[in-house]
């Protein structure tokens, strides 16, 4: 019984420790719309889940304001920007990772002429300054966007969330994916990865339609028309065979083909120039002498009014736009046509085409293999877009997928993937680079001087993740060579221009000459120093490492027979390799190589040879004919790699270090507490307010008033009334601790008479379960003394007990009910519901026991002598002895405490796995239901 009892107690320790490991797992992905953010999570039981606001609604603004030191976000933040623009933050992220001189930071100050941007010198990057004393920078901003995001979907799975998957535009360059990892380092969140938002839907759709893939490649286009910019994307489905762990299996697998984009193409531009029409058709009216141009709240409304009146035109011919108190307490309203939008973005229609033909061009595909076009993205819903789409496409359009969540569940497809918690099936992304890199460096030549050479890096849409190697094979000293971009010549000069600087970084080496002689010394032949990049999946490019590498040949005695000369020869296959391209690709994950080539086929060949030994000492004995073994020299040869240091100098814009860092994480610390402290004091100011107000309402009700004295109401009313007019007056700007300390005096005050109304209210409800009781209790009592054969079941003790216990309850029930009538409702309690309940678990308790015993009660056999044996014989026997129609005689049920309390642990839970149609672990509960009814 210990055995069973300890067993118990440790799976419900182990399923424990299961449960709160399941507990850390959810994970969250963020779809980083300009203007809209989509949160998505995956936690037990809750595959791939939209989180909801704290508005219920399942996307948020990207959008933080800042009133009377009070943080907003989302819906709240929308509501200030129209008062307190300067104040108020959005498209935050299409001003990340730009420098001052970016035409994208002009074209957001011509867009928003109230804000102050700054120049950050020291980062080559820019600020909001927001006082004189304080600068928001665009990754301190994004961070606190994505904190409240982290709030949202732990609010949603219930748990706390660490990791993530973040989406960003396919057109990012360096500067600006690293801007959004700091954003989210300082949110703390492990990203992940940065997936690329084309990609991210690609993958959602590819997921709901995997029945459609097989092992011959469809073509497939996206077309995301967001806030911001339009992308086109051409990609490929296709079934896949991969080799994991010895396993080959086929998974589908989609792939980048081909991408297009329009940088500064999307709904904000149509937003701006409504907003900028109904201005001048608002001071075309002349209602009033200034010009709402010049007025930032004013304009503000209008662009949030814009974007409504952009969205109404989407399913309608015309709208009224309309604002109250635009300027100078002056109304507007204004009939706008959809004929006249589109006639307001003529020239932004022209460019709806490029990103496709861009995506074409670089996938060197044509309409005619693309199965279809899915539309994405708000922006595609303005009927003229469709039109200009469909008309150029030539076929329907794709709405089969949903437009605002396709990314952010193709993304949190892919964080649950990469995290150890899940399990999902196995779907291969394959992204590429859309900006190729190439290394430059000056190769020295005495006769014709320094000559600039280029090496492609990363070609233009190279798959990735992915290793590459560059070699510089006649480099003697320390140098240095840069990182940058290359081969822009596709897109147009306004959007290389937005890249901004074209150099990414130059590394320099020191200790070359040192490695050089180092190896040399130990008669080494250098293969050159060799410098491995890594583009990660989130479109990172690292450094790994740099290293001097050369070849070492050493001879060796060896005995060579038949098998050893076989594994001579597999060693030279190994070892026989020299590295002669300048850039390499590396696909499987760079290992330091520090044991010799040869040393797995060295070990193979003694195994043999040792083999080959002994069997030629046998041959000597038998027979003087075997043929003896050559002794000769084998040449081994070792790779020797010294490390080299090299140094990383990133040009355009840097991220947060040192005491800039540390600034931001204070600022973000400072402003997290402060609205902690502002939950709080809210919290414990709206409790006394309830409090005061719900019991100045329950002194006016007949039931209060007859648990109270005169004399009590007076004073608690009193105290209600005096902390009520504190509360508005004096007290409105106190402390939460202040808060709490009135309300505990409150409660003190009354608990007295909350505590009589309880008790009087619950008391007839308890005193009629025990009058339930007592009769149930005697109805079983005459059983036990009446029917025949009881007294084999039960002891006289048992029914005596049994007798006392219910003739004790019935008095306390008597006395209580005698003791409450006769004593006056404000009077303190004698009896309570807790002590009558007490009472009553004593009586339940023992008839339990004794119905319990009735029903694992056993007859004996009648038969004299066959009796006694029966009653001999091992629980096994007795099983196989009893009739066969005697329903509980498979096995023994017997009454125990310690079986009882371990049967929780083998119930299934709902994380466990279902218990098998077989399962035993009903079948005494059925036999007990059998046995009552017998």
């Amino acid at each position: 019984m210990k055995s069973s009892v300890l067993m118990s107690f440790l799976a419900s320790l182990l399923l424990a420790l299961y449960v709160d490991d399941v507990a850390s797992v959810a994970v969250m992905s963020v779809d980083l719309g300009s203007e809209w953010m989509k949160v998505a999570i995956v936690s037990p039981g809750v595959p791939m889940e939209i989180a909801l606001n704290k508005e219920s609604k399942r996307k948020t603004a990207t959008m933080i304001a800042f009133r009377d030191d009070e943080r907003v976000f989302g819906e709240d933040a929308q509501i200030v920007s129209a008062k307190y623009p300067k104040k108020s933050f959005l498209y935050i992220v299409d001003l990340l990772g730009k420098s001052i001189d970016n035409p994208m930071v002009d074209l957001y100050r011509k867009r928003f002429p109230y804000y102050e941007i700054v120049a950050d010198e020291e980062r080559n990057t820019i600020a909001f300054k927001f006082d004189e004393n304080t600068l928001y920078t665009p990754e301190v901003l994004l961070a606190q966007i994505l904190t409240k995001s982290k709030e949202f979907a732990e609010s949603s799975a219930g748990q706390k969330i660490n990791e993530a998957v973040i989406t960003v535009p396919g057109y990012f360059n360096q500067a600006e994916r690293r801007a959004v990892m700091q954003a989210a380092e300082l949110a703390n969140l492990k990203v992940l990865q940065l997936i690329n938002d084309y990609m991210a839907v690609a993958l959602n759709y590819g997921i709901f339609h995997r029945k459609e893939i097989n092992d011959t490649a469809h073509y497939i286009m996206f077309y995301d028309m967001g806030a911001s910019s339009t992308t086109a994307t051409v990609v490929s489905y296709q079934n896949v065979k991969t080799k994991d762990r010895g396993f080959v299996e086929t998974s589908p697998q989609v792939s980048i083909l081909g991408v297009g984009y329009d940088r500064t193409l999307g709904g904000l531009e149509v937003q701006t120039r409504l907003q900028n029409y109904l201005a001048s058709e608002f001071d075309k009216l002349k209602k009033t002498s200034n010009s709402v141009f010049n007025n930032p709240r004013s304009m503000a409304k209008l662009f949030k009014e814009a974007g409504r009146v952009k969205n109404v035109l989407s399913a309608n011919a015309d709208h009224y736009a309309q604002v109250e108190s635009l300027l100078d307490d002056q109304d507007f309203k204004f009939l706008v046509t959809r004929e006249k939008l589109e006639e307001l973005c003529s020239d932004l229609f022209e460019r709806v085409i490029r990103p496709i033909k861009m995506a074409l061009d670089t996938s060197a595909l044509t309409m005619d293999v693309i199965s279809q076009v899915v539309l994405v993205g708000a922006g595609t819903r303005m009927p003229k877009i469709q039109d200009i789409l469909t008309e150029f496409v030539g076929t329907d359009l794709s709405k089969n997928i949903n437009t605002d969540e396709a990314a952010a569940l193709g993304a949190v497809y892919r964080a649950a993937d990469l995290s150890q918690g899940f399990k999902v099936t196995k779907f291969i992304i394959k992204d590429a680079v859309i900006f190729p890199i190439q290394i430059n460096f000056d190769k020295s030549n005495e006769e014709k001087g320094n000559k600039q050479v280029r090496r492609t890096l990363f070609g233009r849409m190279n798959s990735y993740p992915q290793k590459k190697i560059i070699t510089f094979n006649k480099r003697k000293g320390d140098f240095s060579f840069s990182v940058n971009y290359a081969d822009l010549d596709h897109l147009p000069a306004h959007e290389i221009q937005a890249i901004g600087s074209l150099n990414i970084s130059i590394i320099e080496l020191s200790g070359v000459a040192e490695a050089l002689e180092k190896q040399a010394k130990e008669g080494a032949e250098s293969k050159g120093i060799k410098a491995h990049f890594l583009m990660d999946d989130s479109g990172l490019l690292n450094l790994v490492n740099v290293e001097a590498v050369a070849e070492k040949t050493i001879t060796e005695v060896k005995d060579e027979g038949t098998l050893s000369k076989l594994g001579s020869t597999i060693s030279q296959l190994f070892s026989g390799a020299e590295e002669t391209d300048q850039v390499e690709k590396s696909e499987e994950p760079l290992k330091e190589e520090v044991k010799p080539v040869h040393e797995e086929p060295e070990q193979a060949t003694k195994s043999e040879e040792k083999v080959k030994t002994d069997n030629e000492t046998k041959a000597e004995d038998k027979s003087s004919n075997q043929t003896e073994t050559k002794v000769e020299k084998k040449p081994t040869l070792t790779i020797l790699k010294e490390p080299i240091s090299a140094s990383e100098t990133k040009f355009g814009p840097q991220e947060l270090v040192g005491d800039k860092l540390q600034a931001s994480i204070e600022t973000l610390r400072l402003l997290d507490e402060r609205d902690m402290e502002k939950v709080k004091r809210e919290t414990a100011q709206n409790n006394l307010e309830s409090f005061v107000i719900n019991t100045l309402q329950h002194l006016l009700s007949d039931e209060y008033k007859q648990a109270s004295t005169p004399k009590e109401i007076e004073e608690i009313t009193k105290l209600c009334q005096e902390t009520s007019d504190w509360l508005y007056e004096d007290g409105f700007d106190a402390t939460a601790e202040l808060y709490e300390q009135k309300l505990v005096e409150l409660k003190e005050k009354t608990a007295g008479i909350y505590e009589r109304v309880f008790e009087h209210r619950e008391r007839p409800d308890v005193l009629a379960g025990m009058r339930s009781m007592l009769n149930a209790s005697n109805v079983f009592l005459s059983n036990m003394k009446n029917i025949q054969g009881a007294d084999q079941i039960f002891t006289q003790v048992e029914t005596e007990k049994l007798e006392k216990m219910i003739n004790e309850t019935q008095e306390y029930h008597d006395l209580v009910v005698k003791t409450t009538s006769e004593t006056p409702l404000y009077e303190p309690i004698k009896y309570s519901v807790r002590d009558i309940a007490n009472k009553m678990a004593l009586l339940d308790r023992e008839v339990k026991y004794l119905v319990n015993k009735a029903k694992i009660w056993k007859p004996k056999q009648e038969t004299g002598n066959q009796t006694e044996k029966a009653e001999e014989k091992p629980k096994a026997s007795e099983s196989t002895d009893s009739a066969p129609n005697t329903t509980d005689s498979d096995e023994e049920v017997t009454f125990d405490t310690e079986d009882i309390e371990s049967k929780p642990a083998e119930e299934p839970t709902a994380d466990s796995a279902p218990l098998p149609s077989d399962s035993t672990a009903e079948k005494p509960e059925s036999k007990e239901d059998k046995h009552q009814e017998l």
